[in-house]
């Protein structure tokens, strides 16, 4: 008990940018789903396209932390873990595999998954070699 409250005491500033990043993530989430539902035995791609795309912004951010703004130290907490952390939501992924097998579509439940997965790693490949790509072709613009 005194781990934890230590670690409140001496990290309160990253556990507010966290929480607050979360909330703003799991918000997004949260109307998108909303506005974009899917029905009972379809496959749920409004979840497929938020992990992707949540993926793919973590590839950008990743580069962004460790080459162009290693010194910010509130940047990854927040945006990584916070916001895409809340955006992103391979638990909901998990749920809609789950009620798709608990239904009898085992197909579309395999689809699905693996649908979620391999977009979601090629995503963050994909931006994560085309942000490196980017920022060295800038630095060596700047270096002219």
């Amino acid at each position: 008990m005194r781990l934890v409250a230590q670690v409140l005491r001496e990290r309160w500033d990253i556990l507010s940018v966290i929480a607050a990043g979360g909330a703003a993530g799991a918000a997004g989430r949260w109307s998108l789903l909303d506005l974009f539902p899917h029905r009972l035995g379809e496959l749920p791609w409004t979840t497929v396209a938020i992990n992707a795309s949540g993926s793919l912004l973590l590839g950008v951010l990743m580069v962004v932390v460790v080459d162009v703004l290693p010194d910010q130290r509130l940047l990854r907490p927040f945006l990584g873990v916070g916001v895409l952390g809340g955006y992103t939501t391979f638990s909901t992924a998990a749920l809609d595999v789950h009620e798709l097998l608990r239904t009898g579509h085992v197909a579309a439940a395999a689809t699905y998954l693996a649908l979620s997965v391999s977009l979601s790693l090629l995503a963050v490949w994909v931006s994560l070699v085309s942000t490196r790509s980017l920022v060295r072709r800038m630095d060596r613009v700047v270096s002219r």
